[in-house]
């Protein structure tokens, strides 16, 4: 057994009992104190858990998951027209933005990547948060879905072109080989008749065979080897995994597709996603961020940066008849960051094109954005209705 899996396993469930002893004087979300302890049990303060191969594989599968999970809540025909084209020409002035930053900040290879995490929104943490509060289906929530979800898109793609390893027009033309698959795919999730699916799903949702986690957990792993074998990275196929099962499933009975998401958020946040939120502060790099001083004056840089870049954009998305505060909000929810700035610097720090110091500043950015700006932006909408009347502990 596992020393280092048992540790996070105690995490994984201290984690929520402390985000719900703070509940009524302050809603932290889960994650915040699952990177917290992760940092705390790890190499940079008490040592207890070590990076491993083991850990490492299963937080990959973790954050796989959160992203198959953020492109299976996505409601298509909800963010469709003004939301989309908004949210796209918005992510466009953020990459705009954070690369003319990223120059002045470091320059060359580096400014690319802070452009993809300044131009990044983390909708996979947005959605359990906007679920518990009741504001998945109202027009304010399928604002902050258009924006999470270019938000999340649009960087996958550009790591995808920026970081391989190929010639960018290699690189394209891979992409484009990948979008073609995976395009096919999703025509025939539209198209095709899917009862005999449905049928099976719905037949062994309380048997052993679970058929339906084993159908999705094939779909994602599918798409994620494809992305690896295309040199393209893989939460991109993870991605459109999570968009692929939405589609397969949109005819199916209401009963039965809330059946089959409660397992598939089971497997997530409660088992895969939080081990990858523990593994991040495991594995962050807290000595490169404080050896020196103009590294550590850089978090709250680009906490800000985040909000400029990012939030002032998704302001644009705001439906009609939005007030000041709604606007607000959703500059904030739109400036929240984490997983792709993850993902982002640990490919850019093995591939050398930035160093520790400057992936911890980043890192540390995205850790405060989801701490203060999702606090700050569901405070200034106020307490609503939750969707349902069962109470949850999610990783938001």
């Amino acid at each position: 057994m596992n020393a280092g899996l048992l540790l996070i396993a105690v995490a994984a469930v201290l984690a929520p009992v402390i985000s719900r002893s703070l509940a009524p004087w302050v809603r932290i979300p889960v994650l915040v104190f699952e990177l917290i302890l992760g940092i705390l049990v790890g190499p940079a303060v008490l040592g207890w858990v070590v990076p491993d191969e083991i850990l490492t594989v299963l937080a990959d599968f973790g954050l796989g998951l959160l992203f198959f999970v953020a492109g299976s809540e996505i409601d298509f025909a909800g963010i469709r027209g003004r939301p989309i084209v908004r949210a796209s020409l918005g992510w466009l002035v953020s990459l705009a933005m954070g690369f003319a930053i990223g120059f002045i900040v470091a320059g060359d290879d580096a400014a690319i990547i802070i452009a993809i995490c300044l131009s990044s929104t983390a909708l996979g943490t947005l959605m359990p948060i906007l679920r518990d509060a009741g504001e998945l289906h109202t027009p304010f929530g399928r604002a902050v879905s258009a924006v999470g979800a270019i938000g999340e898109f649009g960087p996958l793609v550009a790591i995808s072109l920026f970081l391989s390893a190929r010639r960018p027009l290699g690189a394209a033309l891979v992409l484009i080989g990948f979008v073609v698959v995976a395009g096919a795919v999703v025509l025939y999730a539209m198209l095709g008749r899917h009862g005999w699916l449905h049928r099976v799903v719905q037949a062994t949702l309380h048997t052993s065979t679970q058929y339906a986690v084993r159908v999705l957990i094939l779909i994602l792993v599918a798409l994620a080897v494809l992305s690896i074998m295309l040199e393209l990275d893989m939460l991109l196929g993870a991605f459109a995994a999570g968009v692929i099962w939405r589609l397969l499933m949109r005819n199916a009975g209401a009963e039965e597709r809330e059946q089959v998401e409660t397992k598939v958020e089971a497997l997530a946040f409660g088992v895969f996603v939080p081990i990858f939120f523990i593994y991040t502060g495991v594995t962050f790099d807290l000595q490169a961020l404080f050896a020196d001083w103009r590294v550590l004056v850089l978090v709250p840089i680009f906490l800000v940066l985040l909000l400029v870049t990012r939030g002032l954009p998704a302001i644009a998305v705001a439906p009609v008849g939005a007030t000041r505060r709604d606007r607000l909000s959703l500059g904030l929810l739109g400036a929240t960051g984490l997983p792709i700035i993850v993902a982002t610097t640990s490919i850019a720090v093995d591939h050398g094109y930035i160093g520790s110091g400057l992936a911890a500043a980043l890192v540390g950015a995205g850790m405060l954005s989801v701490l203060i700006y999702p606090l700050v932006a569901m405070a200034l909408r106020g307490e609503r209705e939750p969707e349902n009347a069962v109470e949850f502990l999610t990783d938001g």
